[in-house]
C-alpha cells in the first residue's frame, strides 16, 4: 500500500534579493534534500529581499530550512543591509503552513522545533508569531519587526521581548528571526502612477487593517526607485475573507483622492487558484462558476 505523503509548506523570507551568487547558494538545501521540492522562488532588488516557496515531508523540510539558514546567516550582513522592506534578520520570517495530512498543530510543533534549533545551532535569537505565537501580543509579526534590525539592539533587552528562544541579544550579522505557523497567504503589490511615497503610505494606511480598512490586509508603501513610481505592499492574510479584488479596488479608490491611477499590480510568489478563480468571477461577472470546472483543477485530482 503506497503511503500518502504529509506536505508542509514553508516560505523563509531572506534579507537578499541584489546578490545572485548568495541568493542561488541559499536555495539549493531546497533544490538537492530528498523529499522537498523547491516551487518558487522571487528576488526584489528595491525590496532587497528573496522569498522562496518549498513543500516537502515535514522532517525533510525542517534539514532544508535549518541548511539554508546557515548559508544565509554566512552570506548575510544586515549591518550592510540597505532596502524598502522592513527586516530585522538575515533571515526573516521562516512560517510553514498545512497542506495535505498536516494540521495547524503539526505545524505549530514544527516551528517550535526549527526555532529551538536555529537558536541552539546558530546563536540567533527566534521569536514565535502568529498561531505559535506564546503571547498575544507577538501574533502579529509586524509588532515584533518594528524597529527593525537596528532597534532591535535595546529592544530583545525588554522582558516583554525576550525571545522564545535563543540569547536575549540580537546576533551582530544575522539579527533576529520570527518562526511560526499560518495559513495560506497573498503577498500582492498594486502599482501606483506616482514617485511620491507619501502618497502610497498614505493609501496603504487607508487600507490596512489597523488603519481601519480591510480586515486580513498588512500594507506599506514602497517607492520603486528604478521605475520612478511607488507601490502599496500588501499581505492578505486570509484571502477567503479579503479578495484580491477588494484589496485592488480599495486601492483604486483611495488613489483617486489623490489623482493618481494604478499602472500595475504583481503576486509575490506562489497563490491558491482559489484565489484567482474568485478574482475572475468577480471581474467577468461569472455566474455559479465552481473550481471543478478548471481543467487543471479535475487533472490534479
Amino acid at each position: 500500500m503506497t503511503t500518502v505523503k504529509r506536505l508542509m509548506e514553508c516560505v523563509p523570507n531572506f534579507s537578499e534579493g541584489r546578490n545572485k551568487e548568495t541568493i542561488e547558494l541559499i536555495v539549493q538545501p531546497f533544490r538537492a534534500t530528498e523529499g522537498v521540492r523547491l516551487l518558487d522562488y522571487s528576488s526584489d532588488e528595491d525590496h532587497n529581499r528573496t522569498v522562496v516557496t518549498v513543500v516537502g515531508e515535514p522532517e525533510p523540510l525542517k534539514a532544508a530550512v535549518l541548511e539554508a539558514i546557515g548559508i544565509a546567516q554566512k552570506h548575510i550582513d544586515l549591518t550592510k543591509h540597505e532596502g524598502q522592506h522592513p527586516r530585522m534578520g538575515a533571515v526573516d520570517v521562516v512560517p510553514f503552513i498545512p497542506i495535505k495530512n498536516v494540521t495547524v498543530e503539526d505545524a505549530i510543533a514544527l516551528s517550535k522545533e526549527v526555532g529551538a534549533e536555529i537558536a541552539s545551532r546558530y546563536d540567533i535569537p527566534v521569536f514565535l508569531y502568529e498561531k505559535s505565537a506564546s503571547a498575544a501580543h507577538r501574533e502579529n509579526l509586524a509588532n515584533i519587526r518594528k524597529g527593525e534590525f537596528e532597534g532591535m539592539e535595546e529592544k530583545i533587552k525588554q522582558e516583554e521581548w525576550r525571545p522564545d528562544f535563543g540569547p536575549a541579544h540580537r546576533h551582530p550579522t544575522s539579527g533576529t528571526v520570527a518562526v511560526g505557523a499560518r495559513m495560506p497567504l497573498v503577498a500582492y503589490n498594486v502599482n501606483l502612477s506616482t514617485s511620491n511615497l507619501d502618497i502610497a503610505s498614505a493609501i496603504a494606511k487607508k487600507v490596512r487593517f489597523i488603519g481601519g480598512g480591510l480586515r486580513f490586509c498588512k500594507a506599506m508603501g514602497v517607492e520603486l526607485t528604478d521605475r520612478g513610481i511607488t507601490q502599496v505592499s500588501m499581505n492578505l492574510t486570509d484571502f477567503t475573507k479579503t479578495a484580491l479584488y477588494r484589496a485592488h479596488e480599495m486601492v483604486r479608490m483611495e488613489a483617486r483622492r489623490y489623482g493618481v491611477e494604478v499602472v500595475g499590480a504583481e503576486i509575490v510568489g506562489l497563490v491558491p487558484m482559489a484565489a484567482l478563480i474568485d478574482v475572475a468571477e468577480y471581474y467577468l461577472g461569472l455566474e455559479q462558476f465552481s473550481i471543478d470546472q478548471v481543467l487543471e483543477n479535475k487533472i490534479m485530482e
